[in-house]
């Protein structure tokens, strides 16, 4: 079995257990200032998990594409991933413990033949602000997991909540135990010996945390499944690490051809970066000195200074990249779609870094010969500023050859020094990504809603076949991408500030229907990503100047907006300007 039959077997089990399939929501998410990418199959949906009713119904399921760069470092052993497919299910507000349990052991061992006694599972233990899960490892037991194989632990190990408040609750997991020899006798799932691997989580999201962290139930709850594809498939096929199955093995077995120094970490990083790095290129991503941009950048450099370490011939890599293509395209057809820009992007990108490489680890070589000279094990902040004031060598290059030779780098010094770098790249990797419940307060349903008027006045003072290319909002300001051939002059930006404020004066009211996604854009309804959609879809009006394909939320009139005005309007990428506007 492989991985797009798993994916197949999932998706068509939970329909058969009433769930509308629903399409995966692109990596780079719309509308939602809290995660760079998409990094979790409930991010997408949390409105509705918060009560906000589906035009799919109550039973969902999907594969979303993920991507977290948290454990970017640690990609090169045997398991970490950027990029990953999980699979879910969802209950919002319909079934509960005992039928989430039951299906998840049907399909385990029956769809997937999983022996029963290969599979253990955890429970939440209790503590003094919710009471021991007992319901659930009772529904255990009715499907089939005896007691000794069934174990509680606390909110570290078997509770979920996005944040410091909010939904949450307890969390029951499935292990799978892959047969080698346990490393004690009280070995269980908890341990990291390699024994027992996760491969299914269920949340079973029925309390609410306030700001002053008491607990009630919410009046909702909900079921929030999800299963890593790569490490299913991999475990399916007795496989040592997802590099040795279908979905990374040619493109191993390639670089390992063309390697003159054969390093397995170097291969497996290059591999993975490279699949990460299309899947984000494939959903608009582009590289960049800042967010998520700057992701795509740090894993595109780290692709190429592995190949390049491993003494790959780079002019290889656009064949290396159509095998790849090659590969992934049945699970991912959009990479086949954009195989022309992906292959542009990867290569230019390639081209840019090779310079400063070549330049940079000479000037490394010269730096860490001095440190070793002195006796010392650490290389100094000043020395790795100067490396990038002077050879513009990126710091994380630096930590990674540091590394490799056995010197240590003060990260807290250079994070002094890169304050103002850091704040583009750490702070959006890092802290960006510790986010899950996207923002849906006031200000934010109101600049959603001033989006569409500005994506209509667009066609209106620049070109009828302006399009809205991408949004970011936050409760401070939006901004909007769209494409366009020309710097906007003052003349125009003035005409949009004035078309925008005449619509908000007069008080049009903003209302939506649900329609059948073909009748929409029939109807000459306006979509961004429309496949990400699913068949049934809210389409939003707002008087007679819009009328978009949108999941909200939005004001009910746009009285409610105040006075809009453009900050700054300025280049994104070739041919996408960005408008940065607020509302007073």
């Amino acid at each position: 079995m492989n991985a797009i039959e798993i994916r197949n077997k999932y998706l068509n089990f939970f329909k058969k257990y009433g769930h509308a399939v629903i399409p995966s929501a692109p990596l780079i998410p719309e509308n939602d200032p809290s995660v760079l990418f998409t990094t979790a199959g409930m991010q997408p949906l949390v409105p509705y998990l918060l009560g906000q009713e589906h035009t799919e119904g109550r039973r969902l399921t999907d594969y979303q594409k993920c991507v977290r760069t948290n454990d970017i470092d640690e990609v090169g052993d045997n398991r970490h991933l950027t990029y990953f497919e999980m699979l879910g299910n969802w209950s919002l507000g319909d079934y509960f413990k005992e039928e989430a349990v039951a299906m998840s052991y049907e399909f385990l061992t029956k769809e997937l033949e999983i022996p029963a006694e290969k599979i253990s599972v955890t429970c939440f233990k209790g503590d003094e602000d919710c009471p021991k899960d007992e319901v659930t490892a009772e529904c255990w037991r009715k499907a089939g997991i005896p007691d000794e194989r069934i174990y509680f632990y606390g909110k570290d190990d078997n509770w979920w909540i996005a944040g410091e408040s909010g939904p949450c609750g307890p969390d029951t997991e499935m292990f799978y135990d892959t047969g080698k020899a346990p490393c004690s006798p009280d070995c269980q799932p908890s341990c990291d010996c390699g024994k027992y691997v996760e491969i299914w989580n269920n949340v079973f999201m029925e309390f609410y945390k306030d700001e002053n962290g008491k607990y009630s139930k919410l009046k909702q709850q909900n079921v929030d499944t999800g299963m890593g594809l790569e490490r299913i498939n991999m475990l399916l096929q007795g496989k040592e690490t997802p590099f040795d199955t279908e979905l990374f093995k040619p493109v191993m077995d390639k670089l390992s051809e063309l390697a003159k120094k054969d390093i397995i970490e170097s291969r497996r990083i290059a591999a993975e970066h490279l699949r990460a790095s299309m899947m984000i290129i494939a959903d608009g991503g582009r590289p960049s000195n800042v967010d998520r941009g700057y992701v795509l950048r740090r894993l595109l450099r780290r692709m190429t200074r592995h190949m390049n370490k491993m003494e790959i011939d780079l002019s290889e890599l656009a064949n290396i990249i159509d095998l790849d293509i090659d590969i992934l395209k049945e699970m991912y057809p959009e990479l086949e779609i954009h195989r022309a820009e992906i292959k542009e992007v990867i290569i230019n990108e390639k081209d840019k870094f090779m310079k400063t490489l070549q330049n940079g680890e000479r000037e490394f070589n010269k730096v860490i010969n001095r440190i070793k000279a002195q006796g010392k094990d650490t290389i100094d902040s000043e020395s790795i500023f100067k490396l990038y004031e002077t050879y513009g060598f990126p710091p994380e290059v630096t930590k990674d050859l540091a590394l490799e030779n056995d010197l240590k780098v003060d990260m807290n010094e250079v994070d002094k020094l890169f304050k103002a770098h850091q704040e583009k790249s750490k702070q959006g990797s890092d802290k960006k990504f510790s986010g899950g419940l996207s923002g849906q307060g006031e200000m934010e349903t109101k600049y959603h809603t001033a989006t569409h008027l500005l994506n209509a006045a667009l066609k209106i003072v620049v070109d009828k076949d302006c399009h809205q290319r991408g949004s970011n909002i936050t409760p401070e300001r939006m901004r909007f991408d769209f494409n366009c051939d020309h710097k906007l002059t003052d003349e125009e930006k003035e005409k949009l500030e004035s078309l925008v404020n005449e619509w908000i004066e007069k008080e049009l009211p903003v209302s939506y229907t649900v329609m059948n996604k073909n009748d929409a854009v029939a109807s000459g309804a306006e979509c961004m990503f429309i496949e990400k959609y699913p068949d049934e879809v809210k389409v939003y009006t707002i008087g007679d100047v819009s009328k978009e394909i949108c999941g909200g939320p939005h004001v009910e009139n746009t009285k409610e907006l105040g006075h809009f005005r453009i900050v700054k309007e300025e280049a994104s990428s070739a041919g996408i300007r960005r408008i940065k506007a607020v509302l007073e």
